[in-house]
Protein backbone atom coordinates (compact mmCIF):
# COMPACT_ATOMS: atom_id res chain seq x y z
CA UNK A 1 0.00 0.00 0.00
CA UNK A 2 1.11 3.67 -0.69
CA UNK A 3 2.22 5.59 2.90
CA UNK A 4 0.84 8.89 1.68
CA UNK A 5 -1.86 10.24 4.40
CA UNK A 6 -2.08 6.44 5.63
CA UNK A 7 -1.86 6.99 9.79
CA UNK A 8 0.74 4.22 11.25
CA UNK A 9 1.19 4.22 14.74
CA UNK A 10 4.70 3.41 15.99
CA UNK A 11 5.02 2.28 20.00
CA UNK A 12 8.38 2.56 21.38
CA UNK A 13 9.16 5.74 18.80
CA UNK A 14 11.58 7.65 21.43
CA UNK A 15 14.89 5.38 20.18
CA UNK A 16 16.24 2.99 17.82
CA UNK A 17 14.28 1.20 15.59
CA UNK A 18 11.13 2.52 16.39
CA UNK A 19 12.56 6.43 16.36
CA UNK A 20 14.23 5.25 12.96
CA UNK A 21 11.14 3.30 11.39
CA UNK A 22 8.76 6.70 12.55
CA UNK A 23 10.94 8.94 10.64
CA UNK A 24 11.30 7.06 7.13
CA UNK A 25 7.44 6.54 7.65
CA UNK A 26 7.05 10.09 7.79
CA UNK A 27 9.23 10.82 4.97
CA UNK A 28 7.17 8.87 3.07
CA UNK A 29 4.16 10.51 3.57
CA UNK A 30 2.48 8.64 6.34
CA UNK A 31 0.80 10.61 9.55
CA UNK A 32 2.93 9.44 11.48
CA UNK A 33 1.82 9.29 15.41
CA UNK A 34 5.31 8.54 17.60
CA UNK A 35 4.29 6.55 21.30
CA UNK A 36 6.53 5.87 24.33
CA UNK A 37 6.76 6.53 27.98
CA UNK A 38 9.34 9.22 27.65
CA UNK A 39 7.67 12.98 27.07
CA UNK A 40 11.38 14.28 26.57
CA UNK A 41 12.91 11.77 24.51
CA UNK A 42 10.04 12.08 22.15
CA UNK A 43 10.54 15.99 21.76
CA UNK A 44 13.86 15.22 20.96
CA UNK A 45 12.98 12.90 18.13
CA UNK A 46 9.85 15.48 17.19
CA UNK A 47 12.16 18.18 16.30
CA UNK A 48 14.01 16.01 13.75
CA UNK A 49 10.99 14.59 11.72
CA UNK A 50 9.82 15.95 8.70
CA UNK A 51 5.85 15.51 7.21
CA UNK A 52 2.97 15.23 9.76
CA UNK A 53 2.97 13.57 12.90
CA UNK A 54 2.00 13.28 16.70
CA UNK A 55 3.79 12.33 19.93
CA UNK A 56 1.83 10.71 22.33
CA UNK A 57 2.97 9.59 25.93
CA UNK A 58 1.68 6.03 26.29
CA UNK A 59 2.90 3.39 28.34
CA UNK A 60 1.78 0.13 26.19
CA UNK A 61 2.33 -1.92 30.24
CA UNK A 62 -0.71 0.32 31.71
CA UNK A 63 -4.25 -0.16 30.31
CA UNK A 64 -5.85 2.43 30.94
CA UNK A 65 -2.70 4.49 29.28
CA UNK A 66 -2.98 2.34 26.23
CA UNK A 67 -7.43 3.15 26.30
CA UNK A 68 -6.56 6.78 26.75
CA UNK A 69 -3.70 7.05 24.24
CA UNK A 70 -5.60 5.64 21.16
CA UNK A 71 -9.15 7.31 22.31
CA UNK A 72 -6.90 10.46 21.75
CA UNK A 73 -5.87 9.08 18.03
CA UNK A 74 -9.08 7.90 16.82
CA UNK A 75 -10.82 11.35 18.09
CA UNK A 76 -7.97 13.19 15.76
CA UNK A 77 -7.72 10.98 12.94
CA UNK A 78 -10.65 9.14 12.98
CA UNK A 79 -9.00 5.77 12.11
CA UNK A 80 -5.38 4.05 11.88
CA UNK A 81 -4.58 2.71 9.29
CA UNK A 82 -1.15 0.69 10.67
CA UNK A 83 -0.48 -0.55 14.05
CA UNK A 84 3.58 -1.04 14.54
CA UNK A 85 4.11 -2.67 18.43
CA UNK A 86 7.51 -2.18 18.34
CA UNK A 87 7.67 -1.32 22.08
CA UNK A 88 9.72 -4.01 24.06
CA UNK A 89 13.18 -4.55 26.47
CA UNK A 90 15.04 -7.09 27.77
CA UNK A 91 17.47 -8.83 30.29
CA UNK A 92 19.72 -11.00 29.64
CA UNK A 93 20.29 -13.26 33.12
CA UNK A 94 19.68 -17.29 34.00
CA UNK A 95 17.04 -17.87 35.39
CA UNK A 96 17.09 -19.25 38.49
CA UNK A 97 18.80 -15.44 38.99
CA UNK A 98 16.06 -13.14 37.39
CA UNK A 99 13.35 -12.60 40.09
CA UNK A 100 9.60 -13.32 39.29
CA UNK A 101 8.86 -10.01 39.20
CA UNK A 102 10.97 -9.55 36.19
CA UNK A 103 9.58 -12.15 34.70
CA UNK A 104 5.95 -10.71 34.86
CA UNK A 105 6.91 -7.16 34.64
CA UNK A 106 8.94 -8.39 30.45
CA UNK A 107 5.54 -10.46 29.59
CA UNK A 108 3.39 -7.23 30.40
CA UNK A 109 5.49 -5.29 28.05
CA UNK A 110 6.44 -7.12 25.51
CA UNK A 111 3.54 -9.07 24.86
CA UNK A 112 0.46 -7.70 26.92
CA UNK A 113 1.44 -4.21 25.13
CA UNK A 114 1.41 -6.02 21.96
CA UNK A 115 -2.76 -7.51 22.69
CA UNK A 116 -3.46 -4.17 24.32
CA UNK A 117 -2.98 -2.18 21.57
CA UNK A 118 -4.18 -4.64 19.04
CA UNK A 119 -7.51 -4.38 20.69
CA UNK A 120 -7.70 -1.27 20.86
CA UNK A 121 -7.23 -0.81 16.77
CA UNK A 122 -9.17 -4.00 16.14
CA UNK A 123 -12.84 -3.24 16.15
CA UNK A 124 -12.08 -0.18 13.58
CA UNK A 125 -10.06 -2.01 11.48
CA UNK A 126 -12.47 -4.69 11.39
CA UNK A 127 -15.49 -2.26 10.48
CA UNK A 128 -13.07 -0.48 7.45
CA UNK A 129 -12.05 -4.33 6.52
CA UNK A 130 -8.77 -3.28 5.85
CA UNK A 131 -5.20 -2.37 8.13
CA UNK A 132 -1.92 -4.01 8.90
CA UNK A 133 -0.45 -4.74 12.34
CA UNK A 134 2.52 -5.03 11.98
CA UNK A 135 4.60 -7.02 15.63
CA UNK A 136 7.99 -6.59 16.23
CA UNK A 137 9.17 -9.45 17.31
CA UNK A 138 12.62 -11.65 17.27
CA UNK A 139 14.20 -14.06 16.42
CA UNK A 140 14.39 -15.65 20.15
CA UNK A 141 10.72 -16.20 19.55
CA UNK A 142 12.02 -18.58 17.03
CA UNK A 143 15.14 -19.67 19.17
CA UNK A 144 15.61 -19.46 22.40
CA UNK A 145 19.31 -19.48 23.98
CA UNK A 146 20.76 -19.18 27.38
CA UNK A 147 20.08 -16.65 29.57
CA UNK A 148 17.30 -15.60 27.60
CA UNK A 149 14.57 -17.37 29.14
CA UNK A 150 11.99 -14.30 29.89
CA UNK A 151 12.75 -12.60 26.85
CA UNK A 152 12.38 -15.25 23.90
CA UNK A 153 9.30 -16.60 26.04
CA UNK A 154 7.92 -12.89 25.76
CA UNK A 155 8.62 -12.91 22.00
CA UNK A 156 7.75 -16.66 21.49
CA UNK A 157 4.11 -15.19 22.74
CA UNK A 158 4.17 -12.76 20.38
CA UNK A 159 4.49 -14.78 17.12
CA UNK A 160 1.84 -17.36 18.84
CA UNK A 161 -0.46 -14.49 19.06
CA UNK A 162 0.49 -12.87 15.37
CA UNK A 163 0.05 -16.29 14.17
CA UNK A 164 -3.47 -17.23 15.82
CA UNK A 165 -5.06 -13.22 14.77
CA UNK A 166 -3.62 -13.82 11.05
CA UNK A 167 -5.97 -16.30 10.87
CA UNK A 168 -8.75 -14.42 12.65
CA UNK A 169 -8.67 -10.95 10.92
CA UNK A 170 -7.69 -12.43 7.23
CA UNK A 171 -11.18 -12.39 6.19
CA UNK A 172 -11.83 -8.75 7.42
CA UNK A 173 -8.66 -7.86 5.04
CA UNK A 174 -6.25 -6.91 7.68
CA UNK A 175 -2.59 -8.51 7.41
CA UNK A 176 -0.07 -9.49 10.26
CA UNK A 177 3.23 -8.96 9.76
CA UNK A 178 5.61 -10.27 12.33
CA UNK A 179 9.39 -8.88 12.00
CA UNK A 180 11.98 -11.17 13.78
CA UNK A 181 15.38 -9.61 13.61
CA UNK A 182 18.78 -11.02 15.07
CA UNK A 183 20.49 -8.61 17.54
CA UNK A 184 20.33 -4.86 16.29
CA UNK A 185 22.90 -2.15 17.55
CA UNK A 186 20.64 -0.03 19.64
CA UNK A 187 20.20 0.94 23.03
CA UNK A 188 18.00 -1.66 23.72
CA UNK A 189 21.49 -3.48 25.02
CA UNK A 190 22.21 -1.15 27.25
CA UNK A 191 19.47 -2.51 29.82
CA UNK A 192 20.05 -5.74 28.25
CA UNK A 193 23.97 -6.37 28.35
CA UNK A 194 25.03 -3.65 30.40
CA UNK A 195 28.55 -5.58 30.44
CA UNK A 196 29.18 -5.57 27.02
CA UNK A 197 29.63 -8.95 27.00
CA UNK A 198 27.31 -10.36 24.77
CA UNK A 199 27.78 -7.22 22.19
CA UNK A 200 31.47 -7.69 22.48
CA UNK A 201 30.90 -11.59 21.21
CA UNK A 202 28.26 -10.65 18.41
CA UNK A 203 29.30 -7.65 16.98
CA UNK A 204 30.55 -8.98 14.13
CA UNK A 205 26.59 -10.26 13.29
CA UNK A 206 24.94 -7.25 14.63
CA UNK A 207 22.39 -5.71 12.57
CA UNK A 208 22.53 -1.88 11.67
CA UNK A 209 20.05 -0.28 13.14
CA UNK A 210 18.90 1.39 9.53
CA UNK A 211 18.74 -1.84 7.57
CA UNK A 212 16.06 -2.91 9.93
CA UNK A 213 13.99 -0.11 9.44
CA UNK A 214 13.74 0.00 6.01
CA UNK A 215 12.77 -3.60 6.08
CA UNK A 216 10.27 -2.84 8.78
CA UNK A 217 8.59 0.42 6.03
CA UNK A 218 8.68 -2.28 3.17
CA UNK A 219 6.59 -4.38 5.50
CA UNK A 220 4.24 -1.95 6.48
CA UNK A 221 3.89 -1.40 2.58
CA UNK A 222 3.46 -5.15 1.16
CA UNK A 223 2.27 -6.91 4.12
CA UNK A 224 4.37 -10.01 4.31
CA UNK A 225 3.83 -12.89 6.97
CA UNK A 226 7.07 -12.42 8.14
CA UNK A 227 10.18 -10.63 7.82
CA UNK A 228 13.28 -13.07 9.28
CA UNK A 229 16.92 -11.39 9.53
CA UNK A 230 19.89 -11.93 9.02
CA UNK A 231 19.21 -14.37 7.08
CA UNK A 232 21.42 -17.10 8.31
CA UNK A 233 19.60 -16.56 11.80
CA UNK A 234 16.59 -16.85 9.83
CA UNK A 235 17.88 -20.31 8.47
CA UNK A 236 18.73 -21.66 11.73
CA UNK A 237 15.61 -21.17 13.19
CA UNK A 238 14.16 -23.20 9.93
CA UNK A 239 17.11 -25.94 10.88
CA UNK A 240 15.68 -26.16 14.79
CA UNK A 241 11.95 -26.45 13.47
CA UNK A 242 13.19 -29.39 10.84
CA UNK A 243 15.57 -31.03 13.40
CA UNK A 244 15.74 -29.78 17.09
CA UNK A 245 17.92 -31.69 17.99
CA UNK A 246 21.02 -31.16 15.75
CA UNK A 247 20.02 -27.68 16.14
CA UNK A 248 19.94 -27.61 19.79
CA UNK A 249 22.97 -28.59 19.77
CA UNK A 250 25.07 -26.12 17.01
CA UNK A 251 23.16 -23.62 18.81
CA UNK A 252 24.38 -24.44 22.27
CA UNK A 253 28.38 -24.15 20.64
CA UNK A 254 27.96 -20.98 18.47
CA UNK A 255 24.86 -18.87 19.67
CA UNK A 256 25.03 -18.71 23.54
CA UNK A 257 27.06 -15.59 23.47
CA UNK A 258 25.97 -13.87 26.51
Amino acid sequence: MSLKNQVVVVTGASSGIGALTARMLSERGADVILAARSADKLEKIGAELRGSFKLLTMDVGDDLSVADGFQEILAQYGRVDCLLNNAGYGKFTYCDEMPLAEFSAMMNVNYMGVVRCTKAVLPYMKEARSGRIVNVASLAGKLGTAKSTAYAATKHAVLGFSSALRQEVREYGIKVTTINPGPIDTPFFDLADPTGHYVNNVKGLMLKPERVARAIVAAVEKGPVEVNMPWAFGAGAKLYQLFPRLADMLSYRMLNKK
